[in-house]
């Protein structure tokens, strides 16, 4: 797929130059650039694809960090947000409101599973976790209760990168370092379906994993504020996938001991797994419901925080102590909220999750055959995202790491015009929703030659 007009070439090699002279990538080696991971200069992008200074363009299988649902440039959300900027681009959002945002807040209300009542606006995903763990541990000050100072996490779960939402995840590659920087939370095991025993069945497997946080909230539950997890799916510790009757039960054991549930939907949620939010598929409603990436469609940064009117009550009293005071600058952005609310209403006027199943269905009936190369240790799938661990077949032992085998995938996958950006040794589909069946086609065609190159050229 490589392009050769040298005038494109000339031009991406120089934005590349200018790039790596004043820039510093998130989640990047950068002595890797230019060579070992190669950089990519983009100028613009339409429906699935991203097109390239250099002439070649990419499909973007996922979803540029998970925020694209309905497609590069989407019309609807572009219009609305130039509108929007005619209108109001930005005010304080302490004492002062708009209809953006009052819409918006509405909208999600009326959509989230029923009992939760009020929304807190911010700017990105590890924001909305700051902001779900400070509530959840002052909502409890506030009502007296100051001997709840603690949190509950999965292991292998991620929640971002500031330094709260980083405490809460258990992935070594982002913690290890920032290790005594960071509030030590008591970690429960996944329920994960890969690591069920053999002959366990993925509900099984759920059961067990609740049965041993049973026993940490029982032996510590008094101490405990808030229980947080990403429901159905552990996206950046490998989409890592589990049965909804984790969720059912998590949700009993957190009434049982009066702590609070913190649902992490900022990856799965607007029908990534399935249902618009992943908690439906348990039938749940968690005291905090955390929103994002697909919150704007992908245009731009915003995160919502939504919780119950308990929470919210044991906040209100004449003492500016006991209220919220937690800030971001953008707040409230009218023009990211107008994003969210065009969004939302591809949603309401178009049959997103009836269309989601059937390309679900198709992407599984594509994913099937690769699941039997030699180097796939399992095909697993929720909704809309859909994972390839690469191991051992037969085994399901992992490669060499030093092997770097996604890293070789990932290569591979450039020069035949697909993003598959992996998280180690796992390649996985999260493609925007308006992929079409030749695009599938062409993306299960890549996937296939780059797992079969990559096992093969980096054993």
């Amino acid at each position: 797929m490589t392009m050769t007009d040298p005038t494109m070439l000339a031009d991406a090699a120089l934005w590349r130059t200018r790039d790596l002279a004043v820039l510093w990538h998130p989640c990047t080696q950068m002595r890797e650039h230019p060579d070992t991971l190669p950089l990519v200069p983009i100028s613009h992008g339409r429906g699935v694809w991203l097109h390239g200074m250099d002439g070649n363009r990419y499909l973007d299988a996922v979803s540029s960090w998970w925020t694209n649902l309905f497609g590069h440039a989407e019309p609807r959300i572009a219009n609305a947000i130039a509108e929007q900027a005619q209108r109001l681009e930005h005010v304080i959002f302490a004492g002062f409101s708009h209809q953006p945002a009052v819409e918006l807040a509405e909208s999600l209300l009326a959509l989230a599973p029923p009992g939760l009542a009020r929304v807190f606006l911010a700017d990105n995903g590890s924001a909305a976790v700051e902001v779900a763990l400070k509530m959840s541990f002052h909502s409890f000050f506030n009502r007296g209760d100051t001997r709840r100072r603690k949190f509950i996490a999965l292991h292998n779960g991620y929640h971002g990168e500031t330094l709260g939402a980083l405490a809460v995840g258990d992935i070594p590659l982002y913690r290890r370092i920032y290790a005594p920087l960071l509030i030590e939370p008591l970690f429960a095991p996944s329920p994960d379906a890969w690591l069920a025993e053999p002959g366990e069945s993925a509900h099984d497997h759920a059961v067990r994993a609740a049965a041993a946080l049973a026993v940490i909230l029982a032996e510590q539950g008094e101490d405990v504020c808030a229980l947080i997890l990403e429901p159905l799916v552990q996206c950046a510790g490998g989409m890592r996938m589990y049965h909804p009757e984790y969720l059912r039960r998590a949700r009993a054991l957190c009434d049982q001991h009066g702590i609070h549930l913190i649902a992490d939907e900022i990856a799965v949620g607007f029908g990534r797994s399935g249902s618009l939010f992943a908690c439906e598929q348990a039938a749940i409603t968690p005291d905090f419901l955390c929103l994002s990436k697909g919150l704007t469609g992908g245009f731009l940064p915003l995160s919502a925080v939504l919780t119950t009117a308990a929470v919210y009550e044991a906040f209100l009293d004449d003492s500016r102590e006991r209220a919220f005071l937690h800030s971001h600058s953008y707040t409230g952005n009218p023009i990211a909220c107008a994003a969210a609310l065009a969004t939302l209403a591809i949603f309401r006027d178009e049959p997103v999750l009836e269309r989601n199943r059937t390309t679900a269905a198709h992407m599984a009936q594509l994913a099937a055959p690769i699941g039997e190369h030699p180097h796939v240790a399992q095909v697993r799938q929720t909704g809309m995202i859909l994972a390839f661990e690469l191991g051992q077949a037969n085994s399901r032992e992992p490669l060499p790491a030093a092997q770097r085998t996604g890293l070789c995938a990932y290569r591979a996958a450039l020069q035949r015009g697909v993003l598959l950006r992996p998280l180690g040794d796992v390649l996985y589909w999260m493609p925007p929703y308006c992929i079409s069946a030749d695009e599938l086609h062409h993306l299960a065609q890549v996937t296939a030659a780059v797992i079969d190159e990559s096992t093969r050229a980096c054993a």
